[in-house]
């Protein structure tokens, strides 16, 4: 891999020659601009405002635009020369656990390469002594311009370096949560966590970027002269406006999709009278449930049964009673 950056660690009194290289690369598709009449290349050409013309990359440097619009020049060896001691090194200045480091600060990581046989000894006690403290080490480094702020890491058998935002760099979530009243009910956050067991973990090496691949597919198909593929048809169904059953549906689609089947979603109801612990029994509450509607439903269904019974009873009692009747008023006439 080639190096970006040619420099030392400061570990204390220790130096250690490294060579900054990019840790990630990007796969992204890019894209030309066009001309949409001629399919003609849209480019973007230096000119210089003075002389009206063309400039190559050999001509272009650097300068600083002072509040009265005066250029002042700087050059790569001005920059060489700064009076800081990262200009040319990564200074080791703290080490601290690594969940003190926010996620928001952290940036684009490299990997630190030994450069050349002096370097091992020294490189390989910094990564040893980062592994047996689990810690990370924070420093000071210039790069492209400006002095910057990293945490180096073990990773594999070989030290990462992630670029971090200045702390005064990383803006404040004012005005970003809701600022109306909301109401979480113990249901819907049982709801929630059953969902979020069902989906459970991922091998993060399992994901792949779909879109990337779809616009390749698009591509090759528009190379070769045929009709790209039709994007899926949007999954029916009409907006959801109840929370509950919204949780539920994605409870029982988590199932299905990880092959669970279509069972219901096992929810772990709140022990009465008590708000936060949470009882681990879902299934004894839900049979429970069940039986007492079952209970319920045959009640009413016997019931029935019962006013059938008299009923019919009654009905049989008034037939033989008109049929006595009959017999009664028949043998008068007779006599």
């Amino acid at each position: 891999m080639r190096s970006i950056w040619n420099g030392a660690i400061s570990f204390g009194l220790v130096s250690i020659p490294i060579k900054l290289v990019n840790a990630t690369e990007s796969h992204a598709i890019a894209f030309r601009q066009i001309h949409t009449e001629d399919n003609g290349r849209i480019r973007y050409r230096k000119v210089c405002e003075l002389e009206d013309r063309e400039v190559s990359q050999a001509e272009i440097g650097k300068a600083y635009e002072d509040a009265d619009g005066s250029i002042i020049p700087i050059t790569d060896e001005d920059l060489s020369h700064l009076p800081i001691p990262t200009a040319r090194t990564i200074e080791i200045v703290a080490f601290v656990p690594g969940d003190r480091i926010d996620p928001l600060q952290m940036g684009a990581a490299y990997y630190l390469a030994a450069s050349g046989a002096p370097a091992a000894k020294p490189y390989t006690l910094l990564r040893e002594a980062l592994k047996r403290s689990n810690k990370v080490a924070i420093a000071k480094y210039a790069l492209r311009g400006r002095e910057r702020l990293g945490m180096l890491r073990v990773v594999g058998d070989a030290i990462a370096m992630h670029g971090l935002l200045w702390p005064d760099e990383v803006r404040a979530p004012e005005g970003v949560a809701p600022d109306t009243a909301v109401t979480i009910r113990d249901k819907e956050l049982d709801l929630a966590d059953a969902l979020m067991d069902t989906l459970g973990e991922v091998d993060l090496d399992d994901l792949h970027d779909e879109y990337r691949e779809a616009l390749e597919e698009v591509i090759a198909a528009k190379a070769s002269g045929e009709v790209p593929p039709e994007a899926p048809a949007p999954a029916a169904g009409g907006k959801v406006l109840d929370l509950m059953a919204a949780l539920e549906s994605s409870v029982r689609a988590a199932r299905e999709s990880r092959g669970a089947g279509p069972a219901e979603a096992e929810v772990r109801p709140l022990r009465q009278g008590r708000a936060a612990p949470k009882e681990t029994g879902g299934k004894k509450s839900t049979s429970t449930a069940k039986k007492t509607a079952a209970a319920k439903k045959a009640a009413p269904a016997r019931k029935s049964a019962s006013k059938a019974g008299e009923g019919t009873a009654k009905k049989a009692t008034a037939t033989t009673k008109k049929t006595a009747a009959k017999k009664t008023s028949s043998r008068k006439r007779s006599a």
